[in-house]
């Protein structure tokens, strides 16, 4: 029987935990600014667009100054939870609040707080894997990726001496958000943590659990805020987004 696609909640998840050292700035880098928004407010405003996520769950530092004085932490549609001090830790507090408090069947689409840029047309074709592929037994979730399209080269471990050239054609820059059952996420986030598995992305625990996500092309521009020089290019994109949506 073909299950309507609006039995299965979608909530996002956002790790927000993090201090952002390499931005060298004296706040965390999803409260720097952007325009007369934060990186964060760009984010969860991005989400909040697409009519498919009911609600979003924010982790954030216990001793956070600056989340509540922002005006979406007002929205009912937000909730607010402790994070830890890796990105695994504040998703799995996330993962566990949507399967303590929410329906069992609910999907989480987790994101990472500093890429403000995610397109509505991106986000839109991630959410669509559940309607193209729920039936498929073998189906687990996905994610947002970018083709790799420079040349990629392997070094030696000791040094920065070339060893080989890396072939591209199947190598992916992994991006987010990255969705998947939250249940099913959220043990084989465990499963992997427990045995002491590196986890850098949601993707890698699920692959730890002998499942393949989907990859799903995603737009370039969707960049993560890392490096100060990233600001400016952020800032870049969303205005030629905001172009787009108004030209449109």
């Amino acid at each position: 029987m073909n299950i309507p696609n609006s039995t299965f909640p979608i909530v996002a998840v956002i790790p927000a935990a993090g201090i952002g050292s390499r931005m060298q700035a004296t706040c965390p880098k999803q409260y720097l600014k952007i325009g007369r928004l934060t990186i964060l407010e760009h984010t969860i405003n991005a989400l909040l667009k697409h009519p498919r996520i009911s609600q979003i769950i924010v982790a954030i530092n216990p001793e956070d100054d600056y989340f509540y004085h922002l005006a979406l932490a007002k929205d009912k549609r937000i909730i607010v939870v402790k994070g830890g001090g890796q990105r695994a830790d504040s998703v799995l507090s996330g993962l566990r609040y949507i399967t303590e408090h929410l329906a069992q069947n609910t999907w989480a689409l987790v994101h990472d707080a500093a890429r403000p840029c995610l397109s509505f047309s991106d986000l839109d074709n991630l959410i669509q894997l559940i309607d193209d592929n729920h039936l498929d037994p073998q189906f687990c979730g996905g994610i947002l990726a970018s083709p790799v399209r420079d040349t990629m080269k392997r070094s030696h471990q000791q040094d920065n001496h070339i060893e080989k050239t890396v072939a591209r054609d199947t190598l992916w820059h992994a991006l987010t958000p990255q969705f998947f059952p939250a249940a099913l996420l959220k043990q084989n986030l465990e499963n992997a943590l427990a045995q002491n598995v590196p986890i850098t992305d949601e993707a890698s625990a699920m692959e730890f659990g002998g499942y393949e996500p989907l990859l799903v092309k995603g737009r370039a521009d969707n960049i993560k805020v890392t490096q100060p020089e990233d600001l400016a290019l952020a800032e870049f994109f969303l205005s030629r987004q905001i172009t787009s949506i108004r030209n449109t």
